[in-house]
């Protein structure tokens, strides 16, 4: 019950903080609507062309770039802002001031940022997959609605994992800000099917910057293509790093020396 007033509070101080400045909408609203052109733009340029890509046809890589877009935006809105904030407090030594509240540490450093007008993208993100739903000729049923939401949720789980552990490297590593910079260009790519890429990148996409689980699979169970195997190998995955991102985390507070050391 703690937990749970504490992420009231500070989602209510979140929102309240973005709608003093109500042209950050509007940027935010033209800045994804300019992404979601260049994407249908090059949509069209491939499918000008070929009949589908790797045996992806248009409605489904249109559900990838649905997938791609709310997952921006869940990034943006709440995992990014809380990460870059973690790793500031820890390079600055006033990670302190969460560790002394009356409640884990990591619910904390978790929940304090939310950038309530990324919404946009999550928005755009579910219109553009209704769309892809709409055009896809495989009939979705309630099964492939309850995979698509359980991989959607496994899928934010496996990226807000990955990111802590990113930002937890700084108990250790000082100049963490070029990985996190990187994360950016390499999200990018999934805004298209990992299995259109050369094996390597298949291999990185999915078990050392895990996009894969986090986008292509999603929209595989949205289409008809998700396997029992890879739903199964996605749960696995998020289980291990959410054990694996706590460790981290744990071992990390030991070698930290902030302003009360």
């Amino acid at each position: 019950m703690r937990s749970l007033t504490l992420i009231r509070t500070y989602l209510r101080i979140a929102i309240a903080n973005e709608l003093q400045y109500r042209t950050s909408f509007l940027t935010q609203l033209l800045q994804s609507a300019t992404a979601l052109a260049v994407g249908l733009v090059g949509l069209q340029l491939v499918f000008a062309r070929t009949a589908d890509l790797a045996g992806w046809t248009a409605p489904e890589l249109l559900a990838v770039m649905g997938v791609h877009i709310l997952m921006g935006g869940v990034i943006h809105g709440y995992i990014q802002p809380n990460m870059l904030r973690l790793l500031d407090e820890i390079q600055e030594g006033t990670l302190d001031f969460a560790l002394t509240k009356p409640v884990d540490g990591q619910v904390i450093i978790s929940l304090r940022e939310f950038h309530f007008w990324s919404l946009v993208d999550v928005v755009l993100g579910l219109i553009v997959l209704g769309v892809a739903a709409q055009q896809n000729q495989a009939r979705v049923g309630p099964g492939q609605g309850l995979a698509f939401v359980a991989t959607l949720l496994m899928g934010g789980v496996i990226l807000y994992c990955f990111w802590l552990m990113l930002s937890a490297s700084a108990f250790w590593i000082i100049r963490v800000g070029e990985i996190v910079e990187l994360f950016e260009g390499v999200y990018a790519a999934g805004r298209w099917p990992v299995g259109i890429y050369p094996r390597y990148l298949r291999l990185s996409l999915t078990f050392i910057i895990p996009i894969s689980f986090a986008v292509t699979v999603p929209a595989e169970a949205l289409t008809n293509r998700l396997t029992p195997q890879t739903l199964l190998g996605a749960l696995g995955l998020t289980v291990l790093l959410l054990v694996v991102s706590r460790l981290v985390w744990l071992r990390g507070l030991r070698k930290y020396s902030g302003a009360s050391a």
